[in-house]
């Protein structure tokens, strides 16, 4: 269950408290965690493609993503899912089908991805750039 806003610092409190190390109140790293979910080359891929779709079959992210083999979304989605991040559904018809979409928690990372995707628009041309003169 999430946990509401004013239980979290502000954006002017974090960029004060930054610079001394911010843990939870565990003592963890409060971004690992998401780091580690999304790890590897496709997981962020696919969890943006599930901000695009509400609900969205195997085969449509297997379109929506070039290049990633039938294994390694399968594997993608389990992993996903277990983190929580990922809500399956299987529909017992004929024929049988799955869907897949973004649980709560994933939906709590809209404004992640928001915020992604603006630093992509600022840097797009420096980060191109830098990739041509490789």
């Amino acid at each position: 269950m999430s946990q509401k806003n004013e239980d979290y610092m502000s954006y002017d409190e974090y960029l004060v408290r930054v610079k001394e190390g911010i843990l939870t109140k565990d003592g963890h790293c409060p971004v690992t965690p998401l780091l580690e979910m999304l790890s590897g080359r496709w997981k962020s891929q696919l969890m943006y493609e599930l901000c695009i779709h509400d609900s969205v079959r195997f085969g449509q992210l297997k379109k929506d993503l070039p290049g990633i083999t039938n294994t390694m979304l399968t594997k993608s989605l389990r992993e996903l899912e277990e983190d929580g991040l990922v809500t399956r559904v299987q529909f017992n018809e004929v024929p049988p089908h799955v869907e897949y979409s973004l649980s709560d928690m994933g939906k709590d990372l809209f404004p992640v991805f928001y915020s992604i995707m603006n630093w992509g628009f600022k840097h797009e041309k420096e980060i191109y750039e830098a990739k041509e003169d490789k």
